[in-house]
């Protein structure tokens, strides 16, 4: 398969690429690195990525971010970083794939636990993976030439605990194999719809 990874050079992205390498090309995009450079909270950007490559099997998106604070701190202008970039950046990647990817490719999209168990400081962050799960149970009912759409929801990952680990008192850290486990599911399965949550 050749695949398209974007974020691919991040905590979870460089697990992933580490093992669908081994048996698939792998392309990673990134906003300054990379095998090719797109800025998600850009649809110019997104189609020009999608303009420069070709028979695509599927696309996976382990990128986006969104503003962390309290919600007494959080301006409307905070909330429309996530949108722009995590929410609207990964629906472009579909909305503006469908013209480009081949008959049954599929796209794996990433947000998290906070959807469903939001700590303080994470109201942008939880409202935008909320939007995302309803997006792609809503758009996989419209996919069209056998394509699929997905979302991997992964707890705090054993690799990010020490930086996050304050964020999330009690919770378990997911091992890396588990969450990779989860995008493979997505990728190679025959999953459509799907939130694949692994906490």
């Amino acid at each position: 398969m050749k695949i398209l990874i974007i974020g691919g050079k991040g905590t979870i992205g460089r697990r992933v690429v580490e093992h669908l390498s081994k048996k698939h090309e792998v392309i990673i995009a990134g906003r300054t690195d990379g095998d090719i450079q797109v800025d998600i909270a850009s649809t110019d950007s997104i189609r020009e990525m999608y303009q420069n490559l070709d028979d695509l099997d599927a696309v996976v998106c382990i990128a986006g971010e969104a503003k962390w604070d309290y919600l007494d701190h959080l301006s409307e202008e905070d909330f429309y970083i996530g949108i722009r970039s995590k929410l609207m950046g990964q629906v472009n990647l579909v909305r503006i794939g469908r013209e480009f990817l081949k008959s049954g490719a599929s796209y794996t999209l990433t947000t998290g636990i906070l959807a469903d168990d939001p700590v303080p400081m994470t109201t942008s962050a939880a409202m935008v993976n909320g939007a995302i799960h309803s997006f792609v149970k809503a758009a996989a009912l419209e996919m069209k030439n056998a394509q699929r759409i997905n979302v991997v929801a992964s707890g705090l990952v054993k690799d990010a605990k020490e930086k996050y680990a304050d964020y999330f008192p009690g919770h378990n850290a997911i091992p890396m194999d588990k969450v990779v486990n989860g995008y493979l599911r997505s990728i190679l399965g025959k999953a459509n719809g799907e939130i694949i949550r692994i906490y």
